[in-house]
């Protein structure tokens, strides 16, 4: 495809950028996952190994100025709604551009940044009802206005903000979450999560509004949840009931922290994937905060992750196959190729593509849009919808945690940048986990959820695995040299006691608060 040109030794991607604002061009780091109107920079060049060096580039200008594609600075365009026009390709695509796209993310260790993104619950105080879209209007128009963001539509609604490098996204059922900058310190994280608590505070307040930090709601059921005007969500919540019986709990009643980190080279990439997958459900118990469904205890501390085990299991689990001695970019796009799509975003409209395959898509096959072939912001915005406990785009997620309170919101990247960008520490999780056997991780996957850090493993508990892993993040954290080893303290307290986040809610729930779950929106209020 006619976006991949020679540039001495390393490679670039071209694209044409849109305009934003007037004289403004909204370039995106690639550690920021943003999910309504993201626009993301392609950083770093990657060696003549890793892309196709047969072809050179070739580009139709679009109106407007473009942006020069200089070695190791490139941008791409993508947006949800995306701008479905903003790469003109002469070429078609080819699975070595998705390749090579993915392989872009690769830079040096003195690049690499923490993207941190939350969801909450909003409330009304008085009555604990989950928000309605006209007060999520009322808010966001009012945080645009009081903090300067631009405000992000959708034909006539405003369904996001976004301020620098920073975006603010309604996920279906009013989830209100924050996708944060890339930074450089856990010390900027914690900063930025409590400036955006901040500042949704100070206008929600005014309205009677509040909002819950928790993994699942506690009180309401998916009939009382308001549906937020996005198009692309009409499609999943018309598709989930076909391939999974909680698919829909996931999109109305569920919130969770994710940190996004980056890689050096396709080695390292995987490196940090396995160490990621299988250290996940260590994060789960630790996190897990979220015992209740429609106000009673639902069996389950983390009834978030339980949601994940029968969503869509064509998109969602512990990817095994990322421990095959033959993994790399390539086998990722493989898996990602085969995983059916939900939709393709063409004249400002989305088209129902459920069920079909980008490797379809690819050919030019596709029945929902005949003969039209993919950009890379297609690409890009089918990597969103695949959903597994760890996701590769152009940097890796980990998406394994419940959402909580702020501490707990600066412990989640505490916790992972800890082990996965200290090459120490990185290592030793790796000597720990080298004899973990696929069915040992799937079993940890499928009993954590329940048990917690309490879960059986070997000859021993969790919690046991848990403490030393704990200790290798706070050894990690100290060699990086930021003085970041406070923000451990929430979960270093939890492998101490060994009592979840949830098994403190449960204990307040038949003690103080008498078995109702209403207290609960006072206690985890931010």
């Amino acid at each position: 495809m006619a976006l991949v040109s020679q540039a001495g030794p390393s490679y670039c991607i071209r694209t044409e950028i849109i305009r934003c604002k007037a004289g403004n061009h909204a370039g995106f780091s690639v550690t920021n996952n943003m999910e309504a109107s993201k626009m993301k920079e392609l950083c770093a060049g990657f060696s003549s190994l890793s892309c196709n060096s047969a072809k050179k580039a070739q580009m139709l200008h679009v109106d407007g100025p473009g942006v020069g594609c200089k070695r190791g600075h490139r941008v791409i365009v993508a947006a949800s709604p995306p701008t479905e026009d903003a790469v003109i390709v002469t070429e078609p695509l080819t699975r070595q551009d998705l390749i090579d796209y993915l392989a872009s993310g690769c830079k040096p260790k003195t690049n690499w940044r923490i993207g941190t993104e939350h969801e909450k619950f909003g409330f009304e105080f008085g009555t604990l009802h989950p928000m309605r879209y006209e007060q999520i209007a009322e808010l966001l128009n009012g945080i645009a206005e009081r903090f300067d963001w631009e405000k992000v539509m959708e034909g006539d609604k405003i369904i996001g903000l976004k301020q620098g490098k920073q975006s603010i996204s309604l996920e279906p059922g009013d989830q209100f979450e924050l996708s944060g900058a890339p930074l450089e310190t856990l010390h900027q994280t914690c900063a930025e999560v409590n400036s955006h608590l901040y500042q949704v505070k100070a206008v929600a307040e005014e309205m009677g509004i509040g909002f819950l930090g928790i993994g699942f709601q506690p009180k309401w059921g998916i009939k009382d949840i308001p549906v937020m005007p996005k198009g692309r969500y009409e499609i999943m919540r018309n598709y989930m009931p076909k391939v999974g019986s909680l698919g829909l709990d996931m999109m109305f009643r569920t919130c969770t922290v994710q940190v996004n980190l980056d890689f050096s080279s396709e080695d390292d990439m995987i490196r940090k994937f396995r160490a990621g997958l299988a250290l996940q459900p260590i994060a789960t118990a630790l996190f897990a905060n979220s015992p209740f469904t429609e106000g009673k205890p639902n069996g389950y501390l983390s009834m978030r992750s339980q949601i994940w085990t029968d969503t869509d299991n064509n998109r969602t689990g512990m990817l095994p196959f990322v421990f095959d001695d033959s993994f790399g970019f390539e086998q990722y796009v493989d898996y990602a190729l085969d995983v059916p799509m939900y939709f393709v975003y063409r004249k400002k409209k989305y088209i129902d593509c459920t069920g079909m395959t980008f490797r379809d898509f690819l050919a030019g096959k596709l029945p929902c849009i005949p003969g039209e072939l993919p950009t890379l912001n297609d690409w890009e915005n089918h990597l969103t919808t695949i959903f597994p406990e760890v996701r590769l785009k152009r940097y890796l997620e980990m998406r394994g945690a419940d959402g909580g309170p702020w501490r707990r919101l600066c412990a989640l990247p505490a916790f992972w940048v800890g082990i996965l960008y200290d090459e120490v520490s990185l290592q030793k999780v790796l000597d720990i986990t080298a004899d973990w056997t696929a069915e040992e991780r799937q079993m940890l996957r499928n009993k954590v959820p329940k048990t917690g850090l309490k879960t059986p493993f070997r000859d021993g508990l969790l919690r046991h695995v848990a403490e030393d892993v704990v200790q290798l993040a706070k050894d990690g954290l100290e060699r990086r040299g930021f003085k970041e080893s406070g923000f451990l303290n929430e979960v270093a307290e939890v492998v101490r006691t060994g009592v979840t986040p949830a098994e403190k809610l449960l204990e307040l729930y038949y003690g103080k608060w008498e078995q109702s779950v209403d207290p609960v929106f006072e206690e985890l209020l931010y």
